[in-house]
């Protein structure tokens, strides 16, 4: 148990396997903010480095499977491990979930693999 929130990356496959296919994209997004509800129920506050990405990409012209799509997945990722407390590292192949656990353990953080392993937060905000 915790008495401080903490910010979770949640990592998970996002472009891995989907061929750029629209629809498999927005499947592996919907299965990574499933995690989100957990992660925030026990406490904490979850963050998708795909909710900061996808606008950013978004707003220079760019889609996911657009060459820029490197250039501001991977270091949104890098950034936001700058600022967070863990990571919750969710099951499937991708070279950019490994990589956000290797980053969270060359800085300390903790690595989840399920929600179950993270402590829940004992104190309750009140308003």
């Amino acid at each position: 148990m915790t008495d401080k929130p903490m910010l979770i990356l949640i990592a998970d496959p996002y472009r891995s396997g989907t061929n750029g296919d629209p629809q498999a994209l927005a499947a592996n997004l919907t299965r990574l903010e499933a995690a989100a509800w957990p992660v925030f129920a026990a406490g904490h506050l979850p963050v998708i480095g795909e909710w900061i990405a996808l606008p950013v990409l978004s707003s220079a012209g760019a889609r996911p499977t657009d060459p820029l799509a490197d250039e501001v997945l991977y270091p949104t990722a890098e950034r936001l491990l700058a600022r967070c407390d863990a990571v919750l590292r969710l099951p499937g192949e991708s070279a950019g979930a490994d990589g956000d656990v290797a980053t969270a353990r060359r800085r300390g953080l903790p690595v989840y693999h399920d929600v179950a392993e993270i402590p829940r937060r004992l104190a309750k905000e009140t308003r």
